[in-house]
């Protein structure tokens, strides 16, 4: 690993009452009204050391290319996060009445999923402040890329997860060596375990929607978006939500490089998420505040009652002149098979719901046709096998006699 300066980090800034604080390994939240907190630079010292034409010469393909926005003196070498293929999707953009689909596959980075992009940025602060110890809460994917980057830097990675977490995604966690704690309860019950936990014993804590730091990681995904489609910024990025640090994260991506010159405008952002866990969608319909839902859908990486994110997010759609939607689990889980069907993409159902939500909104006349729309997969399919085979049906069973082939196919 190397090290970075952070003179380009201007401090924090609340996101609800705009209050600055400085960065430190013990700022998590505002202080004035605890909402949570974004990470500023100095923008224009960013512009004068750091262009296009540098970036062009990186021959980093990684998150770490974009070392200059984030605020961490450490860049890890290994394993890569990022640069996952960007690629058009022409027969499911023909499907929705679409000319312009590209799908972004964040299935391939090292643990399976978006997070990753997370949990490099946290925990490269975590190194940068003296922390060997890292915690956080986690339905899997979250805690499966801690647990995985945890491995590879020589770290320890503490988790909490419900106690009805995915198997693959437990198999993950205890595999590369991290601790876990399924609680008997919810997501959000875990969350604030942690947090409590956080305060009692001084573990660095990773958390989204609580941490400031992984939302700098997952930006990353839309400067990725801009060099691979050729700075040509897309009309629509479609994005599944959750606790909503995701999508805020691609609206600060896209909007750092704007400050810096890279691109001109953002484009619009379409929050997806579960009707059973809808509280951003509900917020962006209504007057912005943030009410909790039930948080039950099978979308697990998406199943949240109370977005910890949420309040950013509603500002980040709101900003970009984005809009929301809600899509049954039904539709969710079909999506699994279209997805695979029509792009050879594999997504788990969290990773899909993005396109179970375009897909309903162009349905409703709500994209335009001749719009260039990318489409987040956040995980692989193989993260939780279990709700795949719930549409993807069993294999036929035949027999070892190859005489018997033709009582099989040529009925």
């Amino acid at each position: 690993m190397t090290e970075l300066g952070l003179s380009h980090v201007s401090g924090l800034r609340c996101v609800h009452c705009s209050t600055a604080c400085p960065l430190t390994d013990t700022v998590y939240t505002c202080a004035a009204c605890g909402a949570n907190l974004q990470v500023e630079y100095d923008y224009d010292s960013i512009r004068r050391s750091w262009g296009r034409d540098q970036l062009a010469k990186d021959t980093d393909r990684s998150i770490w290319r974009y070392a200059p926005l984030y605020p961490t003196a450490t860049r890890l070498e290994t394993p890569p996060v990022g640069w996952t293929p960007l690629f058009a999707a022409p027969r499911l953009g023909e499907n929705l009445g679409l000319r312009g689909l590209f799908i972004k596959d964040d299935g391939r980075n090292p643990s399976a999923s978006f997070k990753d992009r997370a949990s490099a940025i946290a925990l490269a602060r975590a190194r940068d402040v003296g922390r060997e110890l890292v915690t956080g809460a986690s339905t899997g994917n979250a805690g499966s890329s801690t647990a995985v980057l945890a491995a590879a830097m020589g770290m320890r990675a503490r988790i909490f997860i419900p106690r009805t977490a995915p198997r693959a995604k437990v198999a993950q966690l205890l595999a590369f060596g991290a601790e876990v704690l399924a609680v008997d309860g919810t997501y959000d019950q875990a969350f604030d375990l942690c947090l409590a936990a956080t305060e009692r014993f001084g573990w660095y804590n990773r958390n989204t929607g609580y941490n400031p730091c992984p939302r700098e990681g997952k930006k990353s995904v839309a400067f990725e978006i801009c060099e691979q489609m050729g700075w040509k910024v897309p009309d629509l990025v479609v994005v599944p939500v959750g606790d909503g640090n995701i999508i805020s994260g691609v609206w600060k991506g896209f909007e750092d490089f704007r400050r810096i010159g890279f691109i001109e405008r953002v484009p619009r952002l379409l929050a997806v998420q579960a009707e059973g866990s809808a509280a951003v969608v509900r917020a962006l319909e209504g007057d912005g505040t943030i009410i909790p839902v039930s948080g039950e859908t099978v979308a697990d990486s998406i199943s949240v009652s109370m977005p910890r994110d949420g309040e950013a997010a509603v500002q980040a759609v709101r900003a970009s002149d984005g809009f929301g939607i809600t899509v049954s689990d039904e539709d969710i889980l079909a999506a699994i098979l279209e997805v695979a069907r029509g792009t050879g993409v594999f997504g788990e159902p969290a990773g899909v719901a993005s396109y179970a939500g375009l897909k309903s909104a162009a349905k409703q006349g709500r994209i335009d046709p001749a719009w260039t729309v990318v489409l987040l997969i956040t995980g692989n399919g193989l993260k939780d096998v279990a709700s795949v085979m719930k549409v993807a049906g069993e294999p036929r069973l035949v027999s070892t006699d190859p005489r018997e082939l033709s009582e099989v196919f040529e009925k």
